[in-house]
């Protein structure tokens, strides 16, 4: 099957360099993000062209080959690489193009979230997204996008506008909500299950000044900490975002003010002083600035597991259930990171996108972070157990882009909505082509000839 592949794409006519096992660049290719996916797949095409994914996708088809889609390569688990089958890097395709007049900007399917913002910030403008610079824009935005503008503007899908996207029939389409309403509508928060999006349009969003707080905390003032954060945090108007990291070692908390900055010492100064004085300060931050400043932490090649879920609320009984998990951290990176939401978030109805969890106050993700492999199974099985015992007090849907472990869907989504999208999966991709994903099912399922 290797060969009949690769013989596939050098003849298809790929612009892209098609990369196989004895390429002398095919270990640097083949890497992704998360360490802990160290795959080989046959081949490599690194897409120069919306024809280039066209003939991946028809030449992975013709040889039954798994095919992974590559965008920004942070999949947790690993699933923008695969073994023996092609990888399909987009990476070259990451345009950003703003069109100011029209309020929007075209992004390409291989764009990190740092090229978006490095294009669009400085103009005073931003499309809300996540929370790590190097992550990929496509992945982010087809899973929902969450991050420190949520409360205040919403989701990324909330600005998606529309997308070119290449279906496993090989035909390249615009979607938007005239065009295929029930489609657009899958693909935001369905994840990679419908094809291969190779542009995004969003609607731009004007960002005035950023004021951002950040204070650490001793463990053992933690309990206290948290628990008067949640008191101050819901009675903030949604220009107004925290969000805090637990380790073995202590509480580091990040409020974000983007209303007018005459109340900023109101709004985040209190969480300076969550249990006896915090160690920190507050600043006036650029906006690309604060979205890097975690980049280190999650650096590439790291190894990396993850598994969250959404909470009405922070009881006391979640605190208490943290503290124990994180005093048995495998590792001193390893941590739980929780994220307020509601604001903008919630204005839309959770029936209006793919994406659900709309009426959370929080989303919180356990995420063991490792560099020996010797560690892994300790890692993975710590995460694992903390995030079950976590999860007790969580309400009934997640966020399919965080979670360590595949063949969540129907949970994640609810049954009502998974059925749909395994509908919407059987008319785009009945033979499920793009499978490597947070899966969902064709439903019905095709039958044979």
């Amino acid at each position: 099957m290797h060969e009949r592949l690769l013989s596939n794409l050098v003849s298809s006519g790929c612009r892209g360099p098609v990369i196989g096992r004895d390429h002398p660049d095919y270990d640097d290719a083949r890497r992704v993000w998360n360490g802990l996916a160290d795959r080989r797949p046959a081949a490599i095409l690194q897409a120069e062209s919306v024809d280039d994914v066209r003939r991946g996708i028809e030449s992975a088809a013709q040889s039954n080959a798994l095919l992974a889609v590559r965008g920004g390569g942070h999949s947790i688990p690993g699933l923008s690489t695969c073994d023996d089958g092609l990888v399909l890097d987009l990476s070259r395709l990451n345009s950003v193009v703003m069109d100011e007049k029209a309020g929007t900007v075209d992004v390409g399917g291989g764009a990190l979230l740092g090229d978006l913002d490095q294009a669009v910030v400085p103009r005073g403008n931003v499309v809300p997204a996540g929370v790590i610079s190097h992550t990929g824009v496509a992945g982010l935005t087809l899973g929902g996008g969450m991050g420190r503008l949520s409360r205040a503007y919403g989701l990324t899908i909330d600005y998606l506008a529309g997308v070119e996207i290449v279906t496993a029939d090989g035909a390249v389409n615009w979607i938007d909500i005239h065009s295929d309403p029930e489609l657009f509508w899958g693909l935001r928060g369905g994840g990679g299950n419908f094809g291969i999006v190779t542009r995004f349009r969003f609607k731009l969003c004007p960002l005035g000044p950023v004021m951002v707080g950040q204070w650490n905390y001793p463990v053992r003032h933690a309990k206290e900490a948290i628990g008067t954060l949640d008191e101050l945090a819901r009675s903030r108007p949604r220009e107004f975002s925290v969000a805090f990291t637990l380790t073995s070692s202590g509480l580091s908390v990040t409020a974000v003010w983007v209303g007018d900055i005459a109340h900023t010492e109101q709004m985040l100064g209190p969480f300076g002083r969550l249990a006896q004085a915090g160690q920190g300060n507050i600043a006036h931050l650029p906006f690309v600035q604060l979205q890097s400043c975690n980049d280190d932490h999650f650096a590439w090649s790291r190894r990396y597991y993850a598994k969250g879920g959404f909470w009405r609320s922070i009881t006391n009984n979640a605190i208490d259930t943290m503290l124990r998990e994180v005093d048995a951290a495998p590792t001193p990176d390893s941590e739980i990171y929780v994220l307020q939401l509601g604001g903008a978030v919630a204005d839309v109805p959770e029936d209006a996108t793919a994406y659900s969890g709309r009426q959370a106050a929080y989303y919180w993700i356990v995420e063991p972070v490792w560099d020996d492999p010797a560690d892994d199974e300790r890692c993975i099985a710590w995460g694992r157990a903390a995030a079950t015992r976590i999860s007790d007090q969580s309400i009934q849907a997640n966020y399919v882009n965080e979670q360590g472990d595949t063949a969540i869907a129907p949970s994640a989504y609810g049954a009502l909505k998974y059925e749909r999208l395994a509908r919407l999966k059987a008319r785009c991709d009945p033979a499920n082509l793009f499978r490597l994903n947070q899966n969902i099912v064709p439903f019905p399922r095709p039958t044979s000839a």
